[in-house]
């Protein structure tokens, strides 16, 4: 999408500054006005897309248990498994590609398209009459969910400065858990609907979010913020002091031009990969959580509306913990550390779930992996932007780290197996290797930034990501 004619002289009139601190001719207010306008108009909107997304994405579980597994017969073999994890081929294999479009159509665009059709695919899921419609109604939801994650992360990237991220990242990554979390009551309420329409209540639960997200797909094309460039809520002002702020602390304002050789190079990069696998590691128990909590609070002995109603109370716990952490994080701008502590929680949580033998203490892990899980998530998320220079390498890793987070689901929907219920202990154990895999990837990308700044700081090597005065957070 071309920078309209007002981006196109603030860029002209920030290319003039770059080599400048400009940032001292803004008074202290007017920045910090700026960027509250900004989180205003981003944070919110943001927050509100991702939830229904995480939304449409889970709700199969309250589904599975308020009558679909046997309207269409999910108990037969892995019927419920394969529509579980056919979501997620074409929402890993779409990732890049979509990323890719995503410069040239502009954000508010594509994010808008993406979310109006999958909200008519989540409809449409409402309306199938055997369990073969329901896996291409769910294929339909992971093509058009794929480019949303690395969309939204690299819209926030490009807002804010390095030190400024995690806080944003977990603001609008906890609102999904937040409702995720109360989506099983919310879901129980709409299979009260039933038998209207001559409609069973877990067919009600697709189509009333489906509506949902449909009008929410169009209040995004109409607020949707786009890049800082191509923005139409701040003036040229205050426009060019968000590039200026991007620029001093990075810079890589300026979107730069993506060639053969710079996907070659972006895609060596091995700290890229490790970032992928981290989030990976991240995101299991977390989709466990969203996929099985039910589930599992069904397999303790508690009937369909309490084990729904016990959904909602880890991802509140996890909320108000894990934006703790992003605060704490932001403000010693530590990024390793604090990730390592979240999935030790994730670890401790997890052992308590799978070898307790009361349901309360089973019930007090669930909330501390969901609070050391929920907020690894945007730290990885985090850590990964703060250690990337140009628009370019942003939208390879977005979209790689992306992907990852899917291949995440298809392992957590695959080792929590139905032979295993109720205690799904090779679920369990699954997900906590993932863990430990997780710390010694963070050891050794923590030990290679700290080696990397040294050098460059005794000029030993040239500047990092080709940036002068750039240096990696760890």
């Amino acid at each position: 999408m071309a920078p309209s004619p007002k981006s196109s002289k603030v860029f002209a009139e920030h290319v003039e500054d770059v080599e400048k601190d400009v940032l001292q001719e803004y008074p202290p207010e007017i920045e910090k006005n700026t960027i509250r306008l900004v989180d205003v108009r981003i944070l919110p909107l943001l927050g509100l897309i991702f939830s229904v997304a995480v939304v449409d994405r889970i709700n199969t579980g309250v589904a599975r248990i308020a009558g679909m597994e046997k309207d269409l017969r999910l108990d037969i073999g892995n019927r419920y498994s394969i529509v579980a994890c056919i979501y997620f081929i074409p929402y890993i294999l779409l990732q890049l590609p979509s990323n890719m479009v995503l410069r040239k159509l502009g954000a508010r665009t594509w994010v808008s398209v993406c979310v109006i059709a999958w909200g008519a695919a989540q409809l449409g899921m409402g309306f199938v009459p055997q369990w073969g419609y329901l896996v291409l109604c769910r294929t339909l939801l992971g093509v058009f969910e794929a480019g949303l994650l690395p969309a939204l992360v690299f819209v926030i990237s490009t807002w804010y400065k390095r030190d400024e991220v995690q806080k944003r990242m977990a603001a609008f990554y906890l609102c999904s858990i937040f409702m995720g979390g109360f989506s099983p009551i919310f879901g129980y309420a709409l299979t009260l609907i039933a038998p209207r329409g001559g409609l069973n209540g877990w067919q009600w639960i697709f189509i009333i979010e489906g509506i949902i997200t449909i009008f929410v797909g169009l209040i995004t094309y109409i607020f949707f913020p786009d890049f800082p460039d191509n923005n139409r809520f701040l003036s040229p002002e205050q426009t060019k002091l968000v590039l200026d702020r991007v620029e001093q602390d990075r810079g890589d304002s300026i979107p730069d031009q993506m060639t053969r050789e710079k996907l070659r190079r972006h895609m060596s990069d091995w700290t890229m990969w490790a970032f992928a696998l981290m989030m990976l590691c991240a995101t299991v128990p977390a989709y466990a959580i969203g996929f099985f909590v039910p589930i599992i609070l069904n397999s303790m002995g508690y009937h369909l509306r309490d084990s729904l109603l016990l959904s909602a109370p880890p991802s509140l716990f996890a909320v108000i913990f894990a934006f703790g952490f992003a605060w704490i994080s932001d403000r010693t701008r530590q990024r390793a550390l604090i990730i390592a502590i979240q999935t030790m929680l994730t670890i401790v949580g997890l052992s308590v779930t799978a070898y307790s033998t009361n349901n309360g203490a089973r019930y007090f892990g669930l909330c501390l992996t969901n609070v050391g899980a929920c907020s690894t998530v945007p730290g990885i998320l985090s850590y990964s932007a703060n250690n990337v220079v140009s628009h370019t390498k942003r939208t390879v890793s977005t979209a790689v780290i992306a992907a990852f987070g899917g291949i995440a689901g298809v392992f957590s929907t695959t080792v929590f197996r139905q032979e295993d219920y109720p205690r799904y202990l090779n679920g369990m154990w699954s997900t906590m290797g993932c863990q430990f895999l997780l710390l010694v990837l963070l050891a050794m990308t923590s030990y290679t930034f700290i080696r990397r700044n040294r050098l460059a700081r005794e000029g030993k090597i040239g500047p990092l990501e080709g940036q002068p005065g750039f240096y990696y957070t760890i």
